[in-house]
């Protein structure tokens, strides 16, 4: 049985580019298709646009992981999801592990010949959005082994979003989740790391859908689409390159720049989401204290209630090299009290 994108009974999660409904193009972390189904084997039909790193698909079949590592062409190439299953009701989830380093067209699902679709279960009705890097979409979380350590050499194997901050944080919270994060970005174009020798930041890249020029066209965002009842900026840690103004110069040019710029950031974000609770912060990656000083100075600036600087307890002094699972579940666990604290009609709004 084939099943084309566009089936009624599949549920899909993330910024999803949906111009071609019968190829939806997977573009940020975490965005996922889920499917419930009775049957004993399901493949996945994909085409890769690769950039860099290898690229992997997330897969998790009745709650068990895995992960299959795609081709670097652009073909389109079968996959095996799983197989000899028990012949009865089954949950799958297809799900992007990393960010830009590639994008993934879906073209269809086949199933046994007599498999049978089923509903599946509905979305969460808590919605949450972040803005952030490369630690907010999980990048090399699953090299546990480094604690706490440098990152080890890598070609992107041990990247997975599910282990994210910040995915952690939404199944804690039972919400839905954008992660709109991009490793390397930061706030301004030409600083932080995301595409050299280019640099795109945030500000070029968050109203977008598909926001990397050099895989195709770059396409707008429709924010009608998605209304979160929280969100979480949390940039601030890549600013540093290729200077550390923030931390050099606090009252200098450079760092004061920034700040207007980052508040004028936050600023398009309540407009955009005028009942929304925005959390700023900074992750515990090593980094100057001077830069979560200038957001808590751009917080106090802003002055709304609805706007808030959160510090985890290591903020900026946990690691050197990306977050692991269990630092990740540090933050989540610390993440998730805060906006829990903020009471239930947050998400009311």
């Amino acid at each position: 049985m084939y099943i084309t994108p566009d089936h009624p009974m599949l549920q899909y999660s993330g910024r999803i580019d949906f111009e071609d409904k019968k190829a939806p193009v997977f573009i940020y972390a975490a965005s996922y298709v889920k499917i419930r189904f009775h049957g004993t084997s399901v493949k996945a039909v994909i085409s890769n646009n690769h950039a860099y790193w290898s690229n992997y698909l997330g897969v998790i079949v009745d709650g068990k992981q895995t992960k299959i590592a795609l081709k670097e062409d652009e073909q389109l190439h079968t996959y095996i999801l799983a197989e000899h299953l028990a012949d009865e009701e089954h949950e799958l989830i297809l799900f992007k592990r990393q960010d830009i380093c590639h994008m993934f067209t879906l073209y269809g699902l086949e199933l046994d010949k007599n498999a049978i679709i089923m509903e599946p279960s509905p979305k969460p009705e808590r919605r949450i959005e972040v803005f952030g890097d490369s630690v907010s979409c999980g990048e090399v979380s699953e090299a546990v082994q480094y604690v706490g350590k440098e990152d080890p050499e890598h070609n992107g194997e041990y990247s997975n979003s599910w282990y994210s901050y910040s995915w952690i944080t939404a199944r804690k919270l039972h919400a839905e989740l954008h992660d709109t994060s991009q490793g390397g970005i930061a706030l301004l174009d030409h600083t932080g790391w995301f595409v050299d020798p280019h640099f795109y930041g945030v500000e070029s890249c968050y109203d977008k859908l598909e926001y990397n020029p050099e895989m195709g066209p770059v396409k707008p965002w429709n924010f009608a689409d998605y209304t979160p009842h929280v969100v979480i900026v949390a940039i601030g840690q890549n600013d540093n390159h290729p200077e550390d103004y923030m931390a050099e110069d606090y009252d200098g040019a450079k760092a004061e720049n920034w700040r207007v710029h980052y508040k004028a950031f936050v600023e398009r974000l309540m407009g955009l989401y005028p009942k929304a609770q925005i959390i700023l912060q900074t992750t515990l990656l090593q980094h100057d204290a001077n830069w979560d000083r200038a957001i808590d100075e751009v917080c106090g600036q802003i002055q709304d209630p609805r706007v808030h600087h959160y510090m985890y307890k290591r903020n900026g002094a946990g690691t050197p090299g990306h977050l692991r699972i269990p630092e990740a579940e540090e933050m989540a666990e610390e993440l998730t009290a805060y906006i829990e604290s903020l009471g239930d009609g947050i998400w009311n709004e």
